[in-house]
Order: C-alpha cells, then sequence, then structure tokens
C-alpha cells in the first residue's frame, strides 16, 4: 500500500476522557497515525478522509513500555506509536462513532 494513502497514514482514533474533552469544547480529534508520518502528511490524510479543513496538527511521540512475557523470566515490549492532535476549523466536525 502506498505511505501517502489517507488509509495508511491514520491508524485510529484515539477515544479518552481527555480528547472527548477538547473535541467538544475546542474543536480537536485525537488519533493514532504511523510514526513515520510528518504533520503534512496527516493534514492531507485529515483532510482526504473526513472532508475537513485542518487548521493545526500537533504530534506526540510515544515509547512503547516494558512488560512481562507470557513465561517466567521473559520481558517484552510493545511497539514505539505516535499520536497526532488536530484542530479543525469552527464548524467542520468529524463523526468518529
Amino acid at each position: 500500500m502506498n505511505r501517502n494513502h489517507p488509509y495508511y497514514v491514520i491508524k485510529a482514533p484515539v477515544l479518552t476522557e481527555e480528547s472527548t474533552i477538547q473535541t467538544q469544547s475546542k474543536g480537536k480529534y485525537t488519533f493514532k497515525v504511523i510514526p513515520t508520518a510528518n504533520k503534512k502528511q496527516i493534514r492531507d490524510a485529515i483532510e482526504k478522509q473526513f472532508n475537513v479543513k485542518v487548521l493545526c496538527v500537533n504530534t506526540m511521540n510515544y515509547q512503547g513500555k516494558w512488560g512481562a512475557g507470557r513465561m517466567k523470566g521473559s520481558t517484552g515490549r510493545k511497539p514505539d506509536w505516535k499520536k497526532a492532535i488536530v484542530t479543525l476549523r469552527k464548524g467542520d466536525t468529524i463523526d468518529l462513532i
């Protein structure tokens, strides 16, 4: 699949209590995106996929946490991931549910 394709860049919406509050009060939506995506790719993907106008994109990188494995003495690590908070122009909305 093409790395610039909108369905490849955006992995999933992040639906937490804080992201829901920001969506309702400020028009900001939170998405989990691929770690190699830059702000321009995220902006283009959101605009093409949801047919809205993006004003601002903020990104955060997270490192995967270490955890206990299934067997005694083994450990594992969750993958690194990236979060994008997207601000839309006033009047635009995205129906996530």
